[in-house]
């Protein structure tokens, strides 16, 4: 990027030579590793979607690319660098463990769809914990005109606790991992994009799924995510 992020995120992104990065990105529409528009996927894949307009029906997910979010998006705070951020997010996940998650699998999480761990990783949500904590002192305080966006959902009490604290409410107990497919969808159309994402990612998705490495990424003026850099985990023994 030429202009400094307004904000950085702590994402998980597969390998981006992997057919599973390179088809949901193809269906996002961004490539959030090369920081470009990616090609439509073939028609064929498509199913009864085919030659209908599918940017609705990734909005607003496109502008982040396909991953899984680990520490939510963030403005650094005052007298914080980027080069500092990468030093201190290099720091905290060379003392984390590689994960594995033995399989995932396509689910609706409220009305949007995406792909999630067949079963709760406590490893998984370990790593998050280390990097939401380990990295807050870069994290410009939310203003109230954010705070109040995200109160506008309805948060449980522990919620409130967690945006109060660390400026997101779904982090370390409420953290649940998953890698977002679409935006918003009505019922109507929820199963016919599931039924056409399991024919496009379905056979791409890696049994087990391995995690030694996480993604430091920024979002540019145009709004659009933007991979900065690679974090790399401990280079010790995975753990289930």
């Amino acid at each position: 990027m030429t202009q400094a992020p307004s904000r950085y995120a702590i994402y998980l992104i597969p390998d981006p030579e992997a057919p599973l990065f390179q088809r949901a990105s193809q269906w996002l529409g961004w490539d959030c590793v090369a920081g470009r528009v990616a090609p439509p996927p073939h028609e064929s894949l498509l199913g009864d979607l085919r030659g209908l307009d599918t940017g609705h029906l990734v909005s607003p997910a496109q502008k982040y690319g396909f991953h899984g979010t680990i520490k939510p998006p963030f403005r650094l705070a005052e007298g914080m660098r980027e080069d500092m951020l990468v030093a201190r997010a290099m720091e905290v996940a060379a003392s984390v463990e590689p994960v594995i998650i033995e399989e995932l699998h396509i689910a609706s999480l409220g009305d949007f769809l995406a792909l999630v761990p067949d079963a709760p990783s406590k490893a998984l949500g370990e790593l998050a914990a280390e990097m939401v904590t380990g990295l807050d002192d870069f994290r410009r305080p939310a203003d109230e005109a954010e705070l109040a966006r995200r109160r506008a959902a309805g948060l449980s009490q522990r919620q409130e606790e967690l945006l109060a604290a660390w400026g997101y409410p779904y982090v370390l107990d409420e953290f649940r991992f998953h890698m977002t497919l679409s935006g918003r969808l009505a019922p109507d159309i929820r199963d016919r994009v599931r039924d056409m994402l399991a024919r496009l990612i379905g056979p791409t998705l890696p049994k087990p799924f391995m995690i030694d490495r996480l993604a430091l990424v920024g979002e540019g003026p145009d709004g659009m995510f933007r991979m900065i850099c690679w974090i790399p985990l401990a280079d010790r023994r995975p753990v289930p």
